[in-house]
């Protein structure tokens, strides 16, 4: 079998799903890590599904740290093989539950491997990738059901390349529609009706949930590797564009949110806050702004919020907004005018005015601060204020964010409480006494699938919900239904496809904090989206 070289590695197989390029490889020294082609491919694919996303696909870290070979290959196979297989206290899983023995150790040899240049996407190539399986003259004009659909759950089944829709009343399992792998996240048109995926292989699709039972009606590949997805909701121009943000290639993509249709391509690569040139400008969150005919676009490694007015395509305007390295996810104060988003490499929390398009704040918080879709609510002291869990600690930041009327606490700390462990995400809802977060990030099984419940009265951790106890068992992932009754939290049972069916929502009731239901049957199910609260704005 031939192997693949240090040097040659790249040239002969891609980085992502659908890259790919040749060159001849070069001699192999016995000092130098080898794969053969068949175990390059494996690992290769194992890196851009569970790796690129924190440590990118040229390997130069964002989130996670650089793994480019000159620092890898000083750790050593067996380093690698115990970091990657225990996790770290930073925010690293374990993957010892998701990969064989085997498979780590045909990763920990590939990060010491030279990076493979990907290939680049034209928009050509992506309007060829469209597919349309219902014209839009043939859409219902009116539900085909009679089920509550204002109070559906579209969840994420990540690894299955799924989305669930489950009747948020009856918690029926509505649907299972193929989508593109493991997405990210999902945004729906002004009513609610169509939602739109995104997944990490750079497939859009596009759903209908008036249709019986739901289904995709178009899709399309703008990307490689992506994660976000939003569509136009201002005046005119409401439900008329819909734009996606690409990993790889580094740009974002403006398509027709009726058919899809690729219609103008933007590259994100350029000059970062300290004037450095980044080939790797990734866009890490892409938002809808209520206020304006615009979008906000997180490029992560430029550390720049781009506010990109979408009214007139061919004089596109773009206001690039300097902040903090490395941009991940935000979310919107309840005026809907301030964006806040988490600045993670920086341990910092962003503020932008998406009126005047200007940065209004930034406020250190904890160790790579990662608020999800967020959380808002009302401190007896503070006032409005917001909140974020944090990737590389146990910890809670929360802020005042009402400068119009408490400027005094706008964008500074109100208070912090610590947590067991690293989490992912943080919900509430404004009829609900609590927020409620995840502590997926520790290693520690118990911590991982245990959720907290703060008190918004007085500001400390009141409860602690062992929400699972499975082998390989996440809990994460926090969404209210449309009353706010209930909260749903997932578990996320890793470890390959023969423990993919296991995963479950589990239901709780707001008030008691009592378990209500599990929903059982689920595919590695992780993010959830309420269709009335996401139309809606509640947070």
């Amino acid at each position: 079998m031939r192997t693949l070289s240090i040097k040659a590695t790249a040239m002969a197989l891609a980085v992502g799903v659908g890259m790919s390029f040749g060159v001849a490889p070069s001699a192999v020294t016995a000092a130098e890590p080898t794969l053969s082609e068949k175990d390059f491919e494996e690992a290769k694919t194992l890196y851009f599904q569970r790796c690129a996303g924190c440590h990118g696909v040229l390997r130069k870290g964002a989130t996670g740290k650089g793994l480019l070979p000159k620092d890898t290959r000083k750790l050593g196979q067996k380093r690698l093989e115990k970091i990657i297989t225990l996790g770290t206290e930073g925010g690293m899983n374990n993957f010892d539950d998701l990969f064989t023995k085997e498979q780590i150790s045909k990763l920990s040899t590939y990060i010491q491997m030279d990076v493979p240049p990907p290939a680049e996407m034209t928009l050509a190539e992506m309007q060829n990738r469209r597919k349309v399986f219902v014209d839009p003259k043939d859409y219902p004009t009116k539900p085909m059901h009679n089920r509550n659909w204002e109070n559906f759950f579209l969840v994420i089944l990540r690894d299955a390349g799924k989305v669930g829709v489950i009747d948020g009343d009856t918690k029926e399992v509505v649907a299972k529609i193929d989508t593109g792998y493991a997405v990210h996240v999902m945004k729906e048109t002004s009513d609610g009706r169509f939602w739109f995926t995104q997944g990490r292989d750079g497939k859009v699709t596009k759903i209908d949930l008036w249709m019986d039972p739901p289904q995709v009606v178009a899709e399309v590949q703008i990307a490689s590797d992506a994660r976000d997805i939003a569509v136009s909701h201002y005046g005119e121009w409401k439900d008329k564009y819909v734009v996606g943000g690409g990993y790889w290639p580094p740009h974002f993509v403006i398509m027709d949110a009726v058919t899809l249709e690729p219609l103008k391509v933007v590259s994100t690569r350029g000059v970062n806050i300290d004037g450095e040139y980044v080939n790797e400008a990734r866009v890490a969150a892409v938002y809808n702004t209520p206020k304006a005919p615009t979008w906000m676009i997180a490029v992560k490694e430029l550390g720049q919020m781009w506010q990109v007015d979408y009214s007139d395509l061919d004089n596109l305007r773009v206001e690039m907004i300097n902040t903090n390295k490395f941009l991940h996810d935000g979310f919107f104060d309840p005026t809907h005018r301030y964006f806040q988003i988490a600045a993670n490499a920086s341990n910092r929390m962003e503020f932008q005015d998406t009126v005047t398009r200007k940065a209004v704040g930034s406020l250190e918080t904890g160790k790579k601060p990662h608020p999800g879709p967020g959380a808002n609510w009302n401190d007896p002291k503070c006032g409005p204020v917001a909140g974020t869990p944090h990737l590389g600690e146990g910890k809670v930041t929360v802020w005042g964010n009402d400068p119009e009327g408490r400027p005094d606490q706008a964008w500074k700390t109100c208070y912090a409480v610590e947590s067991d462990g690293p989490g992912l995400f943080i919900r509430t809802h404004p009829t609900s006494d609590y927020v409620i977060f995840d502590q997926t990030k520790h290693p520690d099984p118990e911590v991982q699938q245990a959720i907290k419940v703060l008190d918004k009265k007085t500001g400390k951790i009141v409860k602690t919900i062992q929400v699972t106890d499975k082998e390989f068992g996440l809990a994460t992932h926090i969404e209210f239904n449309k009353d706010g009754s209930e909260f749903w939290v997932s578990v996320w049972v890793r470890g390959g496809k023969k423990n993919w069916s296991e995963g479950e929502i589990v239901v709780y009731d707001a008030k008691t904090l009592e378990e209500k239901a599990r929903i059982k049957g689920l595919e590695t199910p992780t993010g959830k989206f309420n269709v009335y609260n996401r139309i809606n704005h509640v947070t």
